[in-house]
């Protein structure tokens, strides 16, 4: 008698699960429901730093607010300058400084000796740089071929009184902060950083100086989202390591969701782990995808409970990492109210072949250098086992291997998405 076919589900270890999402797709479903908090402070300027404005900030004169010298040199008027082939000579009459401007009007025949940042004199519109200009006893002298305006950095070039320094939204850099400090503008508004609780799940899971027995492992991924979230900027709230039990799951669950804006868990996502948590959270709140067609990090939970967005990660450490960045950084970025930074991918040569099944994109862990002829290439980092967290470690860049990609030879071109600028 011929065997009954073995009925089986669909796993995290096929190619293909026609209930996957696409990563593009995924990505739009979060940001489509995400919308940003509401309420703001105002904070000083030192605190300001990777925070987003939640109001413009308005220059309230002109950048510069006087036209003034570029270089150190002489003012000069422009209508004493020689023609081309000849020199011209004029007598200097004074010195203008970095907050010590030469006040009288120039007139014809005359220079000013001018420092780099001093204000122009009345009658100057142009810098004959010091390196240019021969003086002796009260007079330069110089040769033609100069123009009209060099040197010159006119008031308001940069930014004019009433414009719009920076918009609602941007999130302020090293830079930004320089410039509002050259408006003279102490404090700015700012969006309410979000609240996210985090915490593990799992009975093999052991915190930190505590003794490991058979089978059980150290929780490293809390200390992995703690990072990544750090380098967000968020209000943390960390909720440790909740075992496999539902009525523990579901305190946790209530109360992350009674303190913070985003709930983020590690583990209980996969198919085997998976009943109960759906059932409590189809009770709490609402699963709105929880699968995604990627490599690794298939099993990726998103909706919400009460008024807290969720996010079930798996439990393998990287596919934490590679979730997080590719989908969780983004929908908090758009939460926090300014424009996520979404991954953005370059062309690499690989030094090595690479293997891949179609069905699924795939995050391989790899290192981008460039070659001897200044080409970019990349080398993936050993084994890419999703709980091998030394790949990422090893790693400055994923290589993102399309869904319908069968494996690629070495000497390949590949998309990479190098970490700068996201870890």
């Amino acid at each position: 008698m011929k065997d009954a076919p073995i009925k089986t589900l669909p796993s995290c270890d096929d190619d293909y699960d026609p209930a996957s999402l696409t990563c593009e797709e995924a990505l739009q479903r979060l940001l489509d429901a995400v919308t940003p908090l509401a309420g703001h402070e105002r904070v000083h300027l030192r605190g300001a730093l990777d925070r987003v404005l939640a109001e413009p900030v308005i220059a309230r004169f002109d950048v510069p607010a006087h036209t003034n010298s570029a270089m150190d040199g002489y003012a000069i008027a422009s209508a004493d300058l020689p023609a081309a082939g000849s020199h011209g000579e004029l007598r200097v009459v004074g010195a203008s400084f970095a907050g010590k401007p030469y006040r009288a009007p120039l007139a014809r025949g005359e220079a000013v000796r001018i420092m780099t940042g001093a204000v122009v004199p009345d009658g100057a519109d142009t810098i004959l740089i010091q390196e240019k200009v021969e003086e002796r006893e009260g007079r330069i002298r110089f040769d033609g071929g100069h123009r009209r305006g060099q040197h010159v950095r006119a008031a308001g070039e940069d930014m004019q009184a009433g414009t719009a320094a920076f918009e609602p939204g941007r999130r302020l850099s090293a830079a930004d902060i320089g410039v509002i400090a050259s408006l003279g503008v102490p404090e700015v508004a700012v969006m309410r950083r979000p609240r996210v609780a985090f915490f593990s799940t799992g009975d093999e899971l052991r915190s930190l100086g505590e003794p490991l027995g058979l089978g059980e492992i150290y929780d490293s991924n809390r200390y992995t989202l703690f990072g990544m979230l750090t380098q967000l900027g968020v209000d943390l709230i960390d909720l440790g390591v909740v075992t496999d039990d539902p009525e523990q799951l579901e305190a946790a669950f209530k109360r992350a969701a009674r303190d913070a804006d985003v709930v983020i868990t590690s583990g209980g996502v996969s198919v085997g782990e998976a009943d109960y948590t759906k059932e409590i959270l189809g009770r709490l709140g609402e699963v709105r995808f929880w699968k995604v067609a990627m490599k690794p990090g298939r099993p990726l939970a998103f909706g919400h409970i009460d008024g807290a967005w969720f996010f079930g990660l798996p439990g393998n450490p990287v596919s934490v990492m590679v979730t997080f960045y590719e989908f969780v950084r983004p929908a908090l970025e758009k939460l926090m109210g300014t424009t996520p930074r979404l991954p953005w991918t370059m062309p690499a040569r690989v030094t090595q072949p690479l293997k891949k099944r179609p069905g699924r994109v795939e995050f391989q862990r790899g290192h981008l250098t460039r070659d001897g002829d200044g080409h970019a290439v990349v080398t993936p980092t050993g084994d890419q086992g999703s709980g091998i967290l030394s790949s990422m470690s090893q790693a400055n860049c994923f290589i993102v291997l399309p869904l319908d990609t069968a494996g690629v030879d070495a000497g390949a071109i590949v998309d990479v998405q190098p970490f700068e600028g996201l870890l």
